[in-house]
């Protein structure tokens, strides 16, 4: 798939991995919408790309607004990439806490509503358009790119939301893979390991030497903009289908 005029739409643009696929995107020729919450920055971003590049404030979980991102996106171009980064986290913690409270029912259905539906929202709406675009060579249409986590495969403790938030992302790679393959729309999924992202940097700086010198080589977090270069490829190779990609630097997580 050739990228550029193509159009895309990245969530959780604004920020972290998705800040950087929209960046890699847009170099590509991509025009890209970034579908975020945080207006402010999504749109300084867009200001600072110009081009093809459009925010579009989106809540991932409700289905008119991402209706509405579909369509801006489509119509900056065939819509050929829908790139997976938003949700956010409710209260994590122990099952069952030191002071023998339960974990909240509710933090954890947030973190998978924004996580697993607000992924899977985007996806089938995002495919049903790619559906109507004219067919490119071996008869792709387009591609939808989901992150997980290596939580997801390696939950520690306290991440039980978060782990089943991933892992049913992990979960589903294959079976929609299955079902977009009539329509020639590919479902990849990555599962990042540490990257420094928003959330790390708010980390103390002891916290992230230590998860630095877990990773095997290099002994570093990742950078956005190498989560989106396996973005882009992913894009560009059409062999590459229903898979779960790691980008961890080959570090496995303990249990805490």
């Amino acid at each position: 798939m050739e990228l550029k005029g193509v159009g895309a739409i990245v969530t959780g643009g604004a920020s972290g991995l998705g800040e950087g696929t929209v960046r890699r995107l847009a170099a590509a020729g991509a025009n890209v919408v970034i579908a975020d919450l945080n207006e402010e920055r999504g749109k300084a971003i867009a200001a600072e790309l110009g081009g093809g590049t459009e925010f579009v404030r989106t809540d991932v979980t409700s289905a008119e607004e991402v209706e509405e991102t579909v369509r801006v996106a489509s119509s900056r171009g065939p819509l050929r990439v829908a790139v997976n980064c938003g949700g956010k986290a409710g209260a994590g913690g122990r099952t069952v806490g030191r002071d023998g409270s339960p974990a909240s029912l509710e933090g954890f259905e947030f973190t998978v509503k924004t996580f697993l539906s607000g992924t899977f929202n985007v996806s089938r709406l995002a495919a049903a358009q790619m559906a109507k675009e004219d067919p490119l060579e071996d008869n792709e249409r387009g591609v939808i790119v989901m992150t997980s986590s290596i939580a997801g495969i390696e939950g520690q403790i306290g991440q039980a939301a978060y782990s089943a938030a991933k892992g049913g992302i992990i979960g589903m790679t294959l079976p929609l893979a299955r079902d977009l393959s009539a329509i020639g729309v590919r479902v990849v999924t990555i599962a990042p390991g540490t990257f420094r992202t928003p959330a790390y940097a708010m980390m103390p700086d002891e916290m992230v030497d230590h998860l630095e010198s877990l990773t095997p080589f290099p002994k570093r977090m990742g950078r956005p903009d190498e989560y989106a270069a396996l973005v882009e490829h992913i894009c560009t190779n059409v062999m590459l289908n229903g898979e779960v990609i790691r980008i961890d630097g080959a570090v496995r997580f303990g249990p805490k």
